[in-house]
C-alpha cells in the first residue's frame, strides 16, 4: 500500500505541474480589451471617443463604456500631464489600487518549480538505488538464488 501511495502521488504530482505549465503557456485568450498605441489613444481622447479611463500601474484601459474595448500603455511616468487632457475632454477617470506581493510570496513562488524537481529527482534517486524488496535497477544483482 505505501508503494501504491506513492505512485498515485507521484502522478498527482506530475499531473499537476503538466496542468500548470500548458495554463502557464497558453494565457487567458478570450474577448478582453484590445491593445492599441499611446497616440492612438491621445488621439481617441481628443476627438471625444473615450468616455471612461481607468488607470492600473503602467495600463490604461479606456473606452465609452464600462466593459471597457482598449487599452493602452502609459510611457509616462507622472500621468499629471494626461491628467489634465482627460478633464479637459470630459472624461471620467479612475485609478486601481496596485497590488504588491510580500517578499515571501514572491520567493515562494519563484523557488516552487525548482524545489518540485529536486523532490522528483530525489524521488527518482532514491527508485533507483533499491532500498529492498527487489527494487531499483540493479536488483538482479543481488539474487540469492541457486542454480
Amino acid at each position: 500500500v505505501n508503494d501504491l501511495t506513492k505512485n498515485i502521488l507521484v502522478f498527482v504530482v506530475i499531473i499537476v505541474v503538466l496542468l500548470s505549465v500548458v495554463q502557464g503557456l497558453s494565457g487567458v485568450r478570450g474577448q478582453g480589451p484590445r491593445s492599441t498605441d499611446y497616440s492612438e489613444f491621445l488621439t481617441n481622447v481628443r476627438a471625444g471617443k473615450v468616455l471612461r479611463v481607468e488607470f492600473d500601474g503602467e495600463r490604461i484601459s479606456y473606452g465609452s463604456s464600462p466593459p471597457l474595448q482598449y487599452y493602452t500603455i502609459s510611457p509616462e511616468t507622472d500621468n499629471n500631464t494626461l491628467i489634465g487632457i482627460l478633464e479637459d475632454n470630459g472624461v471620467t477617470f479612475t485609478a486601481q489600487e496596485t497590488e504588491s506581493q510580500s517578499l515571501l510570496g514572491q520567493l515562494l513562488i519563484s523557488s516552487f518549480p525548482i524545489l518540485l524537481l529536486i523532490g522528483v529527482w530525489i524521488y527518482f534517486m532514491r527508485q533507483m538505488q533499491g532500498g529492498g524488496g527487489g527494487r531499483g535497477a540493479m536488483s538482479f544483482g543481488k539474487s540469492k538464488a541457486r542454480l
